[in-house]
């Protein structure tokens, strides 16, 4: 081994040594994108299920949904048109209290609690008025804001206080940057490559996982399958608020 070599190696050494993410755990470096991930697909399809073809995530979706009520004359076209309103005003009020909070270490903390009291509502509301039957009730529009809400505040948060995390809900881009990355990682094997593709592929897989024991649940226990999903939120609303927490798993990440 020639000592250029050795050089190189012992600067790659003294680098891995230095990065605090080098003494992690998988599960200590990923906890929050692999939780937030698992929930936003295990919810949104229990929801679409549930509530009759409606997204509580993907607005776009619900547009395209009514397209194609439209074509087909289906039911619910109002509530699926409705839904891009009630995110746009969710999202401009989170924002609002973003600003409104002056860099408080709290921010995310808050936000995933505003977050946790909507799914909490959205849960009461389901259960109370499901299951469903007609795509167009009232009550199924109630029902389907208020998930959208709980979301539209975790994506506010996702492109602002979250912005160095990959989305938690909007997978499409996600599976694209996976497929960059895999396609990095092949042709040019540098460990910060590995560390994006195994980030991205952490966040596909957890969302697909999600949404395969959503469904699962959905199948046995009906709307009621959207409680235990509550509750990753609600442990990460208190973990957020340790400072060493949030630099791990929401700036170096």
């Amino acid at each position: 081994m020639s000592k250029d070599t050795i050089n190189e190696k012992d600067k790659s050494d003294k680098i891995q040594d230095n990065n605090p993410k080098s003494n992690l755990s998988f599960w200590q470096r990923y906890e929050a994108p692999i939780l937030l991930t698992t929930v936003g697909g295990a919810i949104d399809t229990i929801a679409f299920v549930g509530l009759l073809g409606f997204f509580t995530n993907h607005v776009t979706g619900n547009l395209v949904m009514a397209g194609g009520g439209f074509v087909k004359e289906g039911e619910g076209l109002w509530i699926k048109l409705g839904a891009l309103p009630v995110f746009l005003i969710a999202v401009v009020i989170s924002k609002r209290f973003i600003a409104k909070s002056n860099h408080s270490d709290h921010i995310l903390s808050n936000l995933l609690f505003a977050e946790v009291v909507c799914l909490t509502a959205f849960l009461i509301a389901a259960v109370l008025f499901g299951p469903f039957q007609e795509a167009g009730a009232i009550d199924l529009a109630i029902t389907g804001f208020l998930g959208l809400i709980a979301f539209a505040i975790r994506n506010t948060a996702g492109k602002t206080v979250m912005s160095k995390v990959r989305p938690t809900l909007l997978m499409t881009g996600n599976t694209t940057q996976l497929g960059i990355d895999l396609s990095d990682y092949i042709f040019d094997r540098t460990s910060c490559n590995m560390d994006s593709l195994k980030h991205s592929a952490t966040v596909v897989t957890s969302f697909t996982l999600g949404a395969l024991v959503g469904t699962l649940l959905y199948i046995q226990v009906g709307l009621w399958a959207i409680a235990p999903f509550i509750l990753p939120v609600l442990y990460l609303a208190f973990a957020v608020r340790d400072e060493s927490y949030r630099q791990r798993q929401l700036i170096n990440l």
